[in-house]
């Protein structure tokens, strides 16, 4: 946690120099601590169009807090140590394993050499094929498009949503080249790297002809992760086609339209960016979105909300309890009453942290309407960065709650909740068993 805030505290000193803003004065220091904590916490909000306002040196200060957002502060810190002594110390180890839950103690650092390496390849690719349409169709110099290019490769594969232009990608909306490979990129970033890791590993056993890999099963988070986030792309697919068709839809071709359609329902639970108006969207699209955007994508990776891992074991304790079952399982396997309680926490908390904050930005900005609100909050905690438009005319206050709500959501409220309770302390002892009504 201590990481993050000293990110995002250099990130705003950074961004408050004349030199970070194409005009040359001095950004507000609410300006510039929004940017950075958007950044840092990889949301995509912001108070001010980042290709305008922001000078090259702005933009390229905002690339790194996501860049270093997105692998992690302790993630770096524990693999700068690794490849200068060849092995990652305790306390960077327990740092990292705080940071990304659902690493083994084990597995740290290669994961993390997999998941750089992975890094670096994808944000590769995607800047070499963006960076050259932006040149060839959109008139952009060499280092222009280059640079867009690279920026928007970063923001992607970091699910930030952040981009160079004032309509983000509404722009490019029909255009293939540039919406797939980012499409691309943030579905694998938010899948969460220790399940990328795994797959890559799985990926190459399979070039290599190795036979093992046959037998071995992909851990449940895999399956979990992998098979959520394809049924969740199916239903933010076929949701904006349903209820965008004769809305923002209408007057697109049809390839634009699925094209879109496919786009708008990957990016709520993870990325943040938009090629259509969100501000124009059905209010049915728009409950949905809150839906997706509150789920999220994988654990211990980019994306943000409370998790496909979380979502799918609550069904799952759901699913058990009506069809009375004594356990909740998901492919065949029994899942821990830890676990349970951890899921249940998890969503409470998140639930709690939003509910407060919608009403505090109802409280303060009386003129917006509850589902925009509700959208800003959620798009804030879960970290998507999608707005209706109203982030700018929010209250100076109502941008500092969001700003603690993002930085809530990055860090995640059981991360909260361990890092403030001692949890070494057990009692010996039980009390009798009681059950209430429920119901």
């Amino acid at each position: 946690m201590i990481g993050f805030i000293f990110l995002i505290a250099v990130g705003t000193g950074l961004l408050s120099l004349p030199i970070a803003t194409v005009s040359g004065d001095r950004a507000e220091l609410l300006t510039a601590f929004f940017t950075a904590t958007s950044a840092v916490t990889l949301t995509g909000l912001v108070v001010v169009d980042t290709g305008s306002y922001w000078s090259g040196l702005g933009q390229f200060i905002v690339a790194g807090l996501i860049q270093a957002g997105g692998f992690g502060i302790m993630s770096l810190t524990a693999l700068a140590g690794m490849l200068v002594t060849g092995r990652i110390g305790l306390r960077a180890r327990r740092n990292t394993l705080a940071e990304n839950r659902s690493l083994n103690t084990g597995d740290i650092g290669r994961t993390l050499l997999v998941t750089l390496l992975i890094l670096v390849v994808s944000e590769a690719i995607v800047t070499a094929i963006t960076g050259l349409r932006f040149w060839q169709k959109y008139d952009m110099s060499p280092g222009e498009a280059l640079w867009n290019g690279f920026f928007h490769a970063i923001s992607s594969f970091n699910n930030a949503g952040f981009g160079l232009r004032s309509d983000n990608l509404m722009s490019y909306v029909g255009d293939a080249w540039i919406i797939l490979p980012l499409a691309a990129s943030f579905i694998v970033g938010g899948l969460g790297f220790p399940v990328v890791a795994e797959l890559w590993k799985r990926g190459m056993d399979m070039v290599r002809g190795h036979r093992h890999y046959r037998n071995r099963r992909l851990s449940v988070t895999t399956r979990i992760t992998v098979v959520g986030s394809a049924v969740l792309i199916a239903v933010g697919f076929f949701m904006v086609l349903i209820f965008e068709w004769r809305n923002t839809l209408a007057g697109l071709p049809w390839g634009t339209k699925l094209l879109a359609a496919f786009f708008q329902g990957v990016t709520p639970r993870t990325a943040g960016f938009n090629s259509l108006d969100y501000a124009q969207f059905h209010p049915v699209t728009l409950m949905g979105t809150d839906l997706l955007m509150f789920i999220g994508g994988g654990s211990a990776g980019t994306a943000g909300g409370i998790k496909i891992t979380t979502a799918v074991v609550l069904f799952a304790v759901i699913m058990a309890e009506v069809r009375g079952n004594k356990n909740a399982t998901i492919s065949h396997r029994t899942i821990g009453q830890p676990v349970v309680r951890q899921a249940f926490a998890v969503a409470a908390l998140s639930l709690t942290l939003v509910t407060l904050a919608v009403g505090a930005l109802r409280i303060l900005n009386p003129e917006m309407t509850g589902d925009q609100v509700i959208f800003e909050v959620i798009s804030a905690f879960a970290t998507v960065g999608l707005s209706t438009g109203i982030t700018a005319a929010l209250s100076d206050f109502s941008q500092v709650i969001l700003c603690f709500v993002m930085y809530l959501g990055r860090i995640g409220p059981v991360t909260l909740v361990v890092a403030l309770a001692a949890r070494n302390s057990s009692r010996r002892f039980e009390y009798p068993e009681e059950r209430p009504f429920i119901g």
